[in-house]
């Protein structure tokens, strides 16, 4: 039996994680701490066997965990993950799993050094119709991908649920951005698995098109250029709807994602293929069943060494496209290239099953 402990006891936890932990009969969550003492009482009825601390320090310093499961707001990331690594814990954080190269660098070194799993949670590969999509590009069905559209529509950011009418979200000091930094992650992360390669280039322009009092981007148009494709990016809290829609287009058909709904259209193959979801993929992140098999691989990677690489390789991809994002905005929207950094992107091979 693994022991957990969870830091931050938000809606992400309460919603994701904590539902997650509990089905597993080999992982018990023994010790959960947040900054709000308020929490307590919510610890206390969702896991009662665990045991509250009052601050990180007390709580590494104390109790006897195999794990913790960071899930507080992006800025206390790094500080907690090294605090973490330096007791001899392994780390799964929730994305983004830093606000800065720097930051990266820091803690993948710190993570071989102390020879500890640093795991990000990329939930989003687990949502039953972005795991579809995955299926239909793995067995060839629209040839090679030349060109994707993603849109997030959004009529603002996630509520954060401090009991204050402020929201972290929109805190650049807290969240380390807006929307870039709360939806370009899982983006970034899903585009570079669907298309099997690294990027080359990125462009981007970061505006505020209705939330003119916020100190953050609202709206995010990104391209990426990719050895054989381009994917053309746009992210907004500013829309009067809320949904999620994409298309991949292929050498031999083309994909569409309609927030509930699949649609594959392949040239001159008959008619074309319809998948409905339960559940939209606007719905949100909190999904426990998406959480299940990011666990699995966590753990995996806790018990076996050679399971490593590839989620890892996917934050270095993802906190660099956004530093590129931000500069390249800076810069009126300029193309620069992306550099090669330590990690590589991963060989399919090298990526985890998608299977729960």
């Amino acid at each position: 039996m693994l022991r957990g402990a969870i830091i931050g006891l938000g809606n992400v936890a309460l919603h994701g994680h904590v539902p997650g932990w509990l089905r597993r009969r080999d992982v018990e969550i023994i010790a959960v701490t947040d900054a709000l003492p308020a929490r307590r009482a919510e610890c206390e009825a969702r896991l009662p066997g665990a045991r509250w601390y009052d601050s990180v320090e007390e709580l590494l310093a104390d109790a006897p965990v195999d794990f913790a499961d960071i899930c507080t707001p992006p800025s206390s990331h790094a500080p907690l993950i090294r605090r973490a690594l330096g007791r001899g814990v392994h780390v799964l954080c929730e994305k983004p799993l830093v606000c800065s190269l720097d930051e990266f660098r820091s803690v993948a070194r710190l993570a071989a050094a102390t020879h500890r799993v640093l795991h990000t949670v990329h939930n989003w590969h687990h949502a039953p119709m972005v795991r579809q999509i995955w299926e239909v590009l793995r067995r060839g069905e629209i040839g090679e991908v030349t060109k994707v559209v993603w849109h997030t529509f959004r009529t603002g950011p996630a509520a954060a649920r401090d009991g204050h009418s402020s929201n972290w979200r929109v805190d650049p000091a807290v969240a380390g951005g807006g929307v870039l930094t709360d939806h370009g992650w899982h983006v970034f992360y899903i585009l570079q698995r669907w298309l099997g390669a690294r990027p080359t280039s990125v462009s981007a322009r970061l505006e505020t098109r209705r939330h003119a009092g916020w100190p953050v981007e609202d709206t995010a148009t990104v391209k990426l250029t990719f050895p054989r494709a381009t994917a053309d990016v746009l992210l907004t809290w500013a829309s009067d709807v809320r949904r999620n829609w994409a298309e991949l287009a292929g050498t031999k058909g083309r994909v569409e994602l309609r927030d509930d709904t699949l649609i594959v259209k392949r040239a001159g193959r008959g008619r074309d293929r319809h998948w409905s979801f339960s559940s939209p993929l606007s719905d949100g992140s909190h999904h426990a069943d998406w959480f299940e098999p990011v666990a699995n691989h966590f753990l995996a990677e806790m018990t076996d060494s050679r399971q490593g690489g590839a989620n890892l390789a996917e934050a270095s991809l993802c906190v660099a496209l956004e530093a590129l994002a931000r500069e390249s905005s800076r810069r009126g929207g300029q193309t620069l290239p992306l550099p090669m950094t330590s990690f590589p992107a991963p060989t399919p091979s090298a990526w985890p099953s998608l299977s729960r």
